[in-house]
């Protein structure tokens, strides 16, 4: 029985808890994202803002992440 590379449920189902913690830390990403937005906006020469915000976008991107290196890393 063979499985294609798309198919790993196994991988899945042990990701969530892990996918789930990380949703916490975008819900972070995303209340850092706002205030660093409107840093930006009252004072757009600051430059460590803008690190901030691109941080807080790698927050928010966090769940992806984590399952598609769960799903990478179980095989079928």
């Amino acid at each position: 029985m063979c499985c294609d590379d798309d198919c790993r449920p196994l991988g899945f189902l042990l990701g969530l808890p892990f996918a789930f913690l990380s949703l916490l830390v975008s819900i972070v990403g995303i209340a850092v994202w706002i205030v660093g937005l409107l840093l930006t906006c009252i004072c757009p020469c600051c430059l460590c803002v803008t690190l901030i915000v691109e941080l807080a976008l790698e927050l928010i991107k966090a769940p992806i992440h984590v399952m598609g290196w769960f799903t990478s890393k179980i095989p079928c």
